[in-house]
Parts: structure tokens; C-alpha cells; sequence
């Protein structure tokens, strides 16, 4: 088969693989085929298994043009909020996010919802057997053979030119220089704040962090940064510099002019790279969301025209009237008020702290935290401390568990490392299982009739994942 056919035509060919034998076990089943591959977190740092696969698949990921997201703390909800503003241009957008919080297609998003069903399953069975070509040569060599981010990330290519769209919004996995994702010859690489996670991956150094993340920005490319600690910002426009790609940070060439919190989100005002953007609502919470707009602003201006063509504010308005970030300061219901918070790391405990206390007014607060070994949970339970308890004027109590996942850190262990943040025993309990932690706070927050409360859940996508689960249907909203 020649490499260079063109990807339209090879996943659009009948005859070219036999689904007819195919089984019909629906999402679920290819799930399962998924997950019997490398896990997420054990990517490894080649790019070779998914160049070899897009090649003999004629390329899809070079089916059109790609803004490319890194960074520590908020991509995701950079990415929906460039989806949009895409959308609102009538472009036909394909956006690839992880990790999932209920369904797997959440990954894989067409004009702003996750991929029907039967496209994921059509796709994924006319490039198993192409996968498997590539499995046995990698077999053959001694490596390993494809993974589960790497086996997601080809579906993903080859969903989104068979749709086709007319732009891919795509989000790395981990890092940046070795993520399955960096096959792609991004027009727009964009990096979010980057912090301390992953570091016995990406390196124990801001500017090591860095260095792997930088890896996204493309020869003759453009690069926008959010606010980047020096250490960090050094190493991005050394790479910049290196690769002949332009660059804007914001700070210095673009940022958020002002902010007005208000009920269900805030208005902001934001100097963009070619012009000055007012009263633009945000329907998302938190200053950190601010800046993810205006972040996203900068992208958008960058790859449809650069500093010199400004955009229609009022398709700016448009794009985000309906824009949502689930698990991100998510109200689930009310009476008791319940969020869903899938801060992760010191950081994203920190920039969610400090967006609740803008914007719920209550008198108690119970925290069901759960959070996976691979995390700093020592620092997310300093963090808690510091913002939750030292400097909160409610009452606070922590009700520590862990998710179905395997990685989930026992709740035993779990204490003992919030007791070492320093944390009292006194504001600490231990459910086994989620849902009765949740009973429990759910329980507590009932018997404070005399203020306003509410729950946080909050630690890990796993620990949110799993009640949006059990609390909305499919996924809901996702």
C-alpha cells in the first residue's frame, strides 16, 4: 500500500480492510481493546509506533491544520474555549482532550460533542488491522508494542479526517517532546502554566518541565504562552528562538485587562494581539479561567490571521455562550451545593481554592478528596491547608477517599500523608469507598441548617469522573 494515499480515500474504502466478520460490541468493547494495551501512564518515549501507524494509514493527521496545547494546568478548558470560538467562525472543529470523566468518546470531540458512537466503533475497526501490522514490527524490534494514548491518538487522527474538519484542536497527553500527540506539525503550539506534575517523567525542574513541553512549538510556527515562571519562560523563547516560531506571552504582548466575578461566571476584558476585547462573558469560575480566555483569544487570533486581523467581539460573545468545562468548579446540584473540581497538583488546588472563595459564599465547607500515587499528595494537602483552613473564614473538614482506580492511593496511607502536610486529625475522616464519603458529607452539610454549605469533591479526574457517573446520565453534558 503506498504511504502517500491520501487518508480521505483510505478510510473511506470499502473493500480496504473486511469489517463484515466484525463483531458489533459497540464503545464498550473497544474499550476493553484499548485498555488491554500500555496503560495511559506508562507512555513511552518514542514517536515511531505512531508515525508508522499514521503513514500506512495515508497520514490523516496531516488532514488539516492543528493548534497544539501543553502546559501543566488548564488545557482542557483552553481547548473548549479555542473549539468555540472556532465554531463561532463556522469552522467544523475536532478537538482531542484527555483523560475522559464517564465515557471514552469524550476524547474525541466533532463541533463540540464527544464522537457518535458508531463512528468510533466504524473507525476504530477499519484501523485495527493496520495496528496490528505495526504491532508485529515493533515486536519484531524488541519494543513494545502500541499503547493506549498512542492507540487512542491514531483513532482520534483518523475519526477527524474522516469526518473531515476543518481544524484539530489538540491537547498532549503528558509533556510534550515524546507524547504521541507531537507527531502533528502544529500552526499554533500553546502552552498553559506549568507547574510541578508528572515530575518523575518530565524532570524535577521548572526549566526540565519545560524543555519536554516546549517540544510542541513547530518550525515557522507561533507559540502563545500563558504567564510563565522566568525559569520556564526562558527555555520556551530559547525554542521559539531556535525554530524560527514566532511567539506571544501573555504579560507582554496580550492578557486579561480586567475581571468582574458575577453569578455563574465573570465578564472580562482582554487585550488580544491585534485588538482590545470588552465585556466578553466567561461562563467559567476563577481568575485562572480568565487568563485561560485570554490565552485562548491569542491562539485563535494567531492561526485565523495573526496581530493584523482582529476578531468580532460579538462572535467572541457567541462562541461562549454555551461554553462549559466540566469537572471544573462544576456545580452538580444544589441544596446542598455540590462541585466537582479535578484539581490535581499543588497548582490546580491552589488556582481552585482561590476561584471557590470568589465565588461561593458559605459558612462550611467538606472536602471528599481522593488522589492518585503517581500525585504529590503531600503538597495538595499543604496546599488545602494553607487556603482551606489557615486563611478560609468557613469551617472546613476533609473526608479522604479513594476512586475505582487502581492507582488511587489507600485512604490509611492517605491520612497519614495529611497529617505529614499538617493537618489535625480532628479534621480528617476515612471512607473506604467514594460514595460513603460523600454520604457522609452530604449528611454533615444537611445538619448546618444555620449557613450556607457545600461539598467539594476534588483531587483526582478519576474521583470526579466516577461521581459524574453515578449523578448525570452518560455522561452528561461532558
Amino acid at each position: 500500500m503506498s504511504e502517500n494515499m491520501d487518508s480521505q480515500s483510505l478510510l473511506n474504502t470499502s473493500n480496504a480492510v473486511d469489517t463484515s466478520t466484525e463483531d458489533t460490541y459497540g464503545v464498550e468493547g473497544v474499550y476493553q481493546e484499548l485498555l488491554s494495551r500500555a496503560p495511559e501512564n506508562a507512555m513511552a518515549p518514542r514517536l515511531n509506533a505512531v508515525q508508522d501507524a499514521l503513514d500506512i494509514l495515508g497520514a490523516p493527521h496531516q488532514a488539516a491544520p492543528v493548534i497544539h496545547i501543553t502546559g501543566t494546568n488548564g488545557k482542557t478548558s483552553t481547548a473548549r474555549m479555542i473549539e468555540r470560538l472556532l465554531m463561532a467562525h463556522d469552522l467544523r472543529t475536532g478537538r482531542y482532550t484527555s483523560p475522559h470523566l464517564s465515557k471514552v468518546t469524550e476524547r474525541i470531540s466533532i463541533d463540540g460533542h464527544p464522537v457518535s458512537d458508531e463512528t468510533f466503533v466504524r473507525i476504530w475497526q477499519e484501523i485495527r488491522p493496520y495496528l496490528d501490522i505495526v504491532d508485529a514490527q515493533l515486536s519484531a524490534a524488541g519494543e513494545p508494542r502500541i499503547t493506549y494514548f498512542e492507540a487512542l491518538t491514531i483513532l482520534a487522527f483518523a475519526i477527524f479526517a474522516d469526518e473531515p474538519v476543518d481544524v484539530v484542536v489538540l491537547e498532549v497527553g503528558i509533556g510534550g517532546v515524546w507524547d504521541a500527540t507531537n507527531v502533528a506539525q502544529a500552526q499554533v503550539s500553546i502552552v498553559t502554566p506549568i507547574s510541578y506534575d508528572h515530575t518523575d517523567i518530565l524532570g524535577q525542574t521548572l526549566a526540565e518541565i519545560a524543555a519536554e513541553k516546549s517540544g510542541i512549538i513547530k518550525e515557522h510556527g507561533m507559540l502563545i504562552s500563558a504567564v510563565q515562571d522566568p525559569e520556564a519562560a526562558q527555555v520556551l523563547l530559547e525554542r521559539a528562538q531556535a525554530v524560527s516560531a514566532g511567539y506571544r506571552f501573555e504579560g507582554v504582548e496580550f492578557g486579561v485587562l480586567d475581571r468582574r466575578p458575577g453569578v455563574g461566571g465573570q465578564m472580562v476584558d482582554i487585550r488580544g494581539l491585534a485588538d482590545t476585547y470588552t465585556d466578553v462573558p466567561v461562563p467559567l469560575f476563577g481568575e485562572h479561567q480568565s487568563q485561560n480566555a485570554a490565552v485562548a483569544i491569542a491562539a485563535v487570533e494567531a492561526f485565523l490571521g495573526g496581530t493584523e486581523k482582529p476578531l468580532n467581539v460579538e462572535l467572541i460573545r457567541q462562541g461562549w455562550e454555551e461554553l462549559t468545562s466540566p469537572g471544573r468548579l462544576e456545580v452538580l446540584k444544589t441544596a446542598p451545593t455540590i462541585i466537582l473540581d479535578a484539581a490535581h497538583n499543588p497548582h490546580g488546588i491552589r488556582a481552585s481554592a482561590h476561584a471557590f472563595k470568589e465565588s461561593f459564599a458559605v459558612g462550611s465547607l467538606g472536602i471528599v478528596i481522593g488522589v492518585l500515587g503517581e500525585k504529590d499528595a503531600v503538597g495538595i494537602f499543604e496546599t488545602i491547608r494553607e487556603e482551606y483552613f489557615d486563611s478560609a473564614d468557613f469551617q472546613t473538614k476533609l473526608y479522604l477517599t479513594a476512586s475505582d482506580s487502581a492507582r488511587a492511593i489507600d485512604v490509611d496511607t492517605l491520612k497519614d500523608m495529611a497529617l505529614d502536610a499538617g493537618l489535625s486529625e480532628f479534621d480528617l475522616q476515612t471512607y473506604e469507598r467514594l460514595d460513603d464519603a460523600l454520604s457522609a458529607a452530604v449528611d454533615q452539610s444537611l445538619e448546618h441548617e444555620e449557613h450556607a454549605s457545600a461539598i467539594l469533591i476534588t483531587g483526582s479526574i478519576t474521583v470526579i469522573g466516577q461521581v459524574r457517573s453515578s449523578w448525570l446520565p452518560d455522561g452528561e453534558g461532558a
